[in-house]
């Protein structure tokens, strides 16, 4: 005849069941990120437009080859008198997606899609360039203190009410016309853009550096930088990775305006900024003209936003379970 457990132990054994097919069911790591952004509709929407940019960007060529067009010939014949172009919504047709450029004639769908190969390549490498120095410098200032971190925290003050704008458009008018201006425009906004992700990152470090797995890491002989490579830098990078994603739309604004005040890429390198710039002179005759690369950089700037804030709320360990 068969033993009848104790009530107390049937209980514990379908709880220790039930705790060990939660861990395996459980999502973890990646997995729990990639289901909390799945769930986030905005997240996935942006993730999708921020998707086609960069496949727009990658393959602009053969892109804009199906209609055998480029942003470089003039279509001089699709243009009247006064240099406007002709036909319904700026000259859109079959060859002319989105219309044709006022004075030069040159296919408006070609320039945008271009255009984002240049937004995209500066935005995401100045924020590289903004991140790496930023978090060097945020963990460092925060975690070694002393005359280090008040000499930086100045420093970063400076910047912080420096005009940022000024200076660049200062720095590109005189800079020898032989440096290569995506590059430089590349640097100038990654230098101004390091200071704000320093400061937050310092903060993290300063509360990271006095917390007990640190502290009791320091007295069994860790190296300093031992400490900030496997225990402050993990501990930071879901705050890095959000703080980079909602600085790639600012990086993209930077450039736009730096283009649409004439100093940004050289022409003719399609720059959507400069195109808006030069819109805004023919929105009374050709509206469509501010259209199609205005919704480019509305869309593109609005995607990276969500998508920064479904990776914040994604990586929060204070949110529950994945929603199945």
């Amino acid at each position: 005849m068969a033993r009848t457990l104790p009530r107390a132990e049937r209980v514990g054994r379908r709880l220790v069941t039930a705790v060990g097919s939660a861990r395996v069911d459980a999502p973890t790591g990646l997995r729990r990120v990639a289901g909390r952004l799945r769930a986030d509709r905005w997240a996935t929407a942006g993730l999708v437009v921020i998707g086609l940019f960069v496949v727009a960007a990658v393959f602009a060529g053969p892109l804009t080859a199906i209609s055998g067009q480029n942003p470089y010939t003039y279509h001089l014949d699709r243009l009247d008198d006064s240099g406007s172009p002709l036909g319904f919504g700026g000259g859109i047709s079959f060859a002319h997606w989105f219309g044709v450029e006022p004075l030069t004639g040159r296919d408006l769908f070609a320039i945008v899609v271009f255009g984002s190969r240049t937004s995209i390549l500066v935005s995401v490498s100045a924020t590289v360039l903004a991140v790496v120095v930023g978090v060097l410098v945020g963990i460092t200032t925060g975690f070694f203190g002393g005359w280090y971190d008040r000499t930086l925290s100045r420093v970063i003050d400076v910047l912080f009410g420096f005009p940022s704008l000024v200076f660049m458009i200062s720095l590109t008018a005189i800079v020898p016309t032989s440096f290569p201006k995506p590059l430089l425009i590349i640097l100038v906004i990654g230098f101004f853009g390091w200071p704000s992700i320093a400061r937050v990152v310092r903060g993290q470090t300063l509360s990271l550096r006095e917390r007990n797995f640190v502290v009791a890491s320091n007295a069994m002989g860790a190296g300093p930088w031992h400490i900030i490579a496997h225990q402050v830098l993990p501990n930071v990078s879901a705050t890095i990775i959000v703080f980079a994603t909602i600085s790639i739309p600012s990086m993209i604004g930077v450039e736009a305006a730096l283009s649409f005040l004439g100093v940004g890429v050289p022409p003719p390198t399609p720059s959507w900024g400069r195109t808006i710039g030069d819109a805004v002179t023919w929105v009374q005759t050709d509206p469509i003209y501010l259209v199609f690369p205005g919704a480019a950089l509305f869309l593109v700037t609005l995607a990276f936003n969500v998508v920064g804030d479904g990776l914040r709320d994604a990586l929060d360990p204070r949110r529950g379970a994945v929603p199945r």
